[in-house]
């Protein structure tokens, strides 16, 4: 009998008890001090862990909120964008531009594959572009860009805001707003903190800040800088309810990533999805993502010839574990499986077992024992 389902989807990932029990606290009033305190403490320690002299935004929202907040503040119609896509989630981009009347140009990389820091200077040097987005990893195929050598790159254009798509990479995969001359970098409560969905966060370099004083008016509301710079600066300001319980759990996330030490903390990432694509491979499936362009917070892993998708992850769930079904023209030949955030040792162990035992009721041969695997990976 299963007790627990274990969440291994992309997003939301598995949320450990210490920040269960800060989003289960009593309610305050946004204004009571002690919150006012500890959103003050949220604010510095994320402009601390990701190097910036910049702003930080965190505000009630989602990933897809916080690309629409990245353009509106940065654009404005008639301004050209170049996209640089790397699965479902770069493409999204495009319906954003087109409803803010940006000239939008795409760069899209074939599934699992990225585009190089010198691909991406060859475009730019076609014409002039107000900004590029590129998503560091993008979870319809799990392929991670090289955001810190596209950042050297950028260099040589000093007028081109550099925005960055963390949503599923930041606090898993390796990044530093300044050192890497990112503009602005934004993500979600629910990825790689391992918080639960609600929270948009948000980091702006100075020229992104420059670049928002220079547009003037916008015609986005919620989601426009002026308004909530000031609640970053004092948390006691008020321009729209922020999510306290949801901070206070951001907050528990903060501190755990201080107690692993963010470096560390991006080395167990790395471990931690050798080790799983190790098993995932042992079983018999097959890896999206190019070898030296795969992300370290999930996996795109291909169907093994007579598997059905859905009766796999339906028979999956059973077992006591969920994952997520492939998306565009992988859709039905292959799962996304997470590997990111808080989770540990019986989390890994607990979905390979999962999967091994799907496989068996399915009467499909294992090529390899996935839970030896992984354990000896992890132990390597």
């Amino acid at each position: 009998m299963k007790n627990r389902k274990l969440v291994m989807i992309p997003g939301p990932t598995p949320v450990v008890r210490t920040i269960q029990d800060q989003m289960g606290r009593e309610t305050v009033a946004f204004g009571d001090p002690k919150f006012v305190n500890d959103f003050k403490e949220v604010i510095a320690d994320l402009r601390e862990i990701w190097g910036t002299s910049g702003e930080v935004f965190v505000i009630a929202g989602s990933g897809s909120m916080s690309m629409e907040m990245a353009i509106a503040n940065t654009l404005k119609a008639g301004d050209n964008l170049l996209i640089v896509s790397h699965g479902f989630f770069g493409d999204r981009f495009v319906s954003i531009a087109e409803n803010k009347g940006i000239n939008a140009d795409v760069m899209k990389a074939e599934w699992g594959k990225v585009f190089s820091a010198e691909d991406i200077e060859t475009k730019l040097k076609e014409k002039h572009y107000h900004a590029i987005t590129v998503t560091h990893v993008d979870t319809s195929t799990a392929a991670v860009a090289p955001i810190e050598e596209i950042g050297e790159m950028m260099k040589k254009f000093p007028d081109t805001i550099y925005i960055v798509d963390g949503v599923a990479a930041t606090a898993g995969e390796r990044e530093y707003v300044d050192k890497y001359n990112i503009d602005i970098l934004f993500t979600a409560s629910q990825k790689a903190f391992g918080v639960a969905p609600g929270l948009a966060l948000l980091w702006a370099s100075e020229k992104a800040m420059e670049r928002r004083k220079s547009i003037g008016s916008i015609p986005e509301y919620y989601v426009d800088f002026d308004k909530w710079l000031p609640v970053m600066h004092d948390p006691s300001k008020y321009y729209a309810t922020p999510a306290v319980n949801l901070i206070w759990a951001l907050q528990e996330s903060i501190r755990i990533i201080k107690e692993e030490g963010i470096e560390a903390r991006y080395e167990r990432h790395i471990d931690i999805s050798k080790a799983m694509r190790a098993a995932l491979m042992a079983m018999g499936f097959t890896i999206l993502a190019d070898e030296k362009n795969r992300a370290t917070t999930l996996s795109c892993c291909l169907y093994p010839e007579g598997i059905d998708d859905l009766k796999f992850r339906t028979v999956l769930a059973e077992e006591g574990a969920q994952v997520a079904g492939g998306l565009g023209a992988y859709a039905g030949k292959m799962f996304r499986i997470g590997h990111m955030g808080n989770i540990d040792m019986l989390d890994m162990v607990g979905a390979i077992s999962a999967i091994e035992r799907t496989l068996y009721r399915m009467d499909i041969d294992v090529l390899g024992k996935g839970v030896e695997v992984l354990q000896r990976k992890l132990i390597e």
